[in-house]
């Protein structure tokens, strides 16, 4: 099988993780006897810069033409003055609207070896395994009407979802918790707004379709909470567009670190797969960012796109094991550590270092488990 897979570097500290996913991938997909062809393109500031726009037609051309996109990151203070609808952040999300992928999917996991890299209790965090589903094209994001009024000093946006949207993404919750461990929380603010009673009433009547998944329904504050206090209750959590983003960044306390969240936006013509993490301006450049969340989306893009699901796993293995091992990035080092003690038995490693591990890795834990069957 051959794969045509557009990269869009973007701003910051997106060129260095990206660099490092794409290591990862050409490895994977050589082990597994795939042909693979990457292309990159500028988006965001980048492509301000070049040609004027954040979304370049050649760039959307390139995307809606590829099996798979992947992303590192978009924006920067220096564009921050600019019109909304002409900042980097515009052609991600023009990017998303043209490729037609509806929900995201979060996944954030307390990884054992960073426990000491979370605010959060090890006794709290142990076992959290998270799979968030946000809706991506509806809502606040992209209701309309919205703006600043002729005086400038008010303004507004809408919230707008239909029982389509609703109902699509719902079944993409319902089918991922069938691979997990059978729940989903749906989470809303349906005593409030209107928007969420819809939601409820919808994701229930969905839910009826997948007898053997159990359904909980959750305001988005208590939810809040509760990620905090109790985040192994949680299996598959659903939500909409501005909650999802909020909830699933907080969530970054399970896993240690922004550096460590993957995401992959399915659905669509064609999926797109990106860290959560946001541009970094202040540690481009330095070589200290943390790649993880990139090669785990990376991971993503076997599973969802290449239809690699061992190979995935492989991904998923390998950053646990170079975890298990002690590397870290700066974001996870020594000094964020609660334990002074663990720290020190802890290296810290490059970005590039760190992507070379991961490389290394996968390649061995592919060696020994086909070793292991061949016996």
């Amino acid at each position: 099988m051959r794969l045509n897979i557009t990269v869009l570097p973007g701003d910051g500290v997106g060129s260095e993780v990206t660099r490092e996913a794409v290591r990862v991938l050409r490895t994977v997909l050589d082990l597994y006897g795939y042909e693979v062809s990457f292309e990159e393109h500028a988006i965001g500031g980048v492509a301000i810069r070049q040609f004027g726009t954040p979304l370049p037609d050649e760039t959307k051309h390139a995307c809606t033409n590829s099996h798979a996109v992947l992303l590192g990151a978009v924006g920067g203070p220096e564009f921050d003055s600019l019109p909304p609808g002409q900042r980097p952040e515009s052609g991600l999300l023009a990017l998303r609207q043209a490729l037609g992928g509806f929900a995201n999917l979060r996944p954030a996991i307390a990884y054992a070896a960073i426990a000491d890299c979370s605010p959060l209790r090890p006794d709290v965090l142990k076992g959290a395994d998270i799979l968030f589903v946000r809706e991506l094209l509806g809502g606040i994001y992209f209701g309309e009407p919205r703006g600043f009024d002729a005086s400038g000093a008010a303004a507004h946006n809408t919230m707008r979802y239909s029982e389509t949207e609703i109902e699509r993404v719902a079944h993409v919750a319902f089918r991922q918790a069938r691979m997990r461990h059978r729940k989903v929380t749906s989470v809303d603010k349906a005593n409030v707004l209107e928007t969420s009673q819809l939601w409820r009433k919808t994701v229930t009547r969905v839910a009826r379709e997948y007898p053997e998944i159990r359904l909980d329904h959750m305001y988005v504050d208590a939810c809040a909470m509760r990620l905090i206090t109790h985040p192994g209750s949680f299996d598959v959590v659903v939500t909409e567009n501005l909650f999802g983003d909020i909830l699933s960044d907080e969530a970054a306390v399970i896993s240690g670190s922004l550096g460590m969240l993957a995401s992959a936006t399915i659905g669509g013509k064609v999926d797109l797969y990106e860290p959560v993490h946001g541009s970094a301006p202040d540690i481009a450049g330095r070589g200290i960012a943390n790649p993880l969340g990139a090669i785990a989306s990376a991971a993503m893009l076997l599973r969802h796109s290449a239809g690699l699901e061992q190979g995935a796993q492989d991904v998923e293995d390998a950053i646990r094991e170079v975890l298990d091992k002690g590397f870290r990035t700066a974001d996870l080092s020594p000094q964020h550590s609660a334990d002074p003690q663990r720290g020190r038995t802890k290296r810290v490693v490059s970005t590039a270092e760190m992507g070379a591990l991961v490389e290394s890795t996968v390649a061995d834990v592919v060696d020994r488990r086909r070793a292991y069957h061949a016996v």
